[in-house]
């Protein structure tokens, strides 16, 4: 297969799965491991990452303006503002002081399949006995519901815990609705996609190279254009169908890499 086409793959990959609660580095690794790829694509696997950011700002960019510009004279504004930053402080801070050893966990993808059959699990039983939610506005949530999103996004840090799984559970298990809890986990995946892009792409520098550069373009559109889609579809999605479908998906998916790796 050409590598185009694996830039084509991986793009799809990360963009689909990377605002859904399935864990989107552990779908990468087992699509990395699924078709043979040495671990020179990883810092082509980072740097695709910012078209999907890419994906999340233009859907909600109208919105973002009127904050940005909003925040000298808008308390509002600058609430929102606050909000973001408390869910992304945990997750920054703990992922700066354990950014090496969080690499090397995500090596292991016999644990990233368990994790993904046991988050499949949990998203099944929060999605069937989640409590009666008070919190209906992804921008006006309470500071400390907030920053407990922001705790519970710090799970994603477990080999394939997803992120935005995390945080719509935390969301949901703090009372918050279905549409709320995605709409937030979109916000907060700005912030940390971003400063986890920025740190990855620091640490791979001496790996980049103008070799890589139509691959990563390509990957990049394709990831932009597949998280446009992903975003723009899942509110609705989760409003029809819950997070059940993103559940069964998890465990099949956790269960097929079990059995590819046993025939390894």
């Amino acid at each position: 297969m050409n590598d185009w086409l694996y830039a084509i793959i991986l793009g799809l990959v990360e963009g689909a799965t990377e605002f859904i609660p399935v864990s989107s580095t552990g779908h990468l690794i087992l699509a990395k491991l699924a078709l043979g790829l040495d671990p020179s694509w990883d810092t082509f696997i980072v740097v695709i990452q910012l078209g999907a950011i890419l994906g999340v700002v233009a859907i909600y960019l109208q919105r973002l303006l009127k904050v940005l510009f909003g925040l000298p004279t808008d308390p509002e504004a600058r609430r929102f503002a606050l909000s973001v930053l408390l869910a992304f402080l945990p997750s920054m801070i703990l992922g700066a002081a354990l950014h090496g050893q969080i690499k090397s966990a995500f090596e292991n993808p016999a644990l990233i399949c368990w994790t993904l059959i046991l988050g499949g699990i949990v998203l099944l039983a929060i999605d069937r006995w989640r409590p009666q939610p008070r919190h209906f506005d992804a921008m006006k949530y309470p500071l400390l519901t907030s920053l407990g999103v922001g705790v519970f996004q710090c799970l994603s840090m477990i080999p394939g815990v997803s992120r935005s799984g995390a945080t719509i559970v935390g969301a949901l298990l703090l009372r918050a609705d279905k549409k709320s809890a995605a709409e937030f986990s979109f916000f907060l995946a700005i912030p940390t996609m971003a400063g986890a892009f920025v740190y990855d792409l620091y640490k791979a520098r001496d790996t980049l190279n103008a070799d890589q550069a139509g691959l990563i373009a390509i990957g990049f559109v394709v990831a932009f254009a597949s998280g446009l889609l992903v975003v723009k579809t899942m509110i609705a999605f989760v409003g029809r169908h819950g997070f059940a479908p993103f559940a069964w998906w998890r465990i099949a998916v956790g269960v097929l890499g079990l059995w590819l790796i046993s025939r390894a």
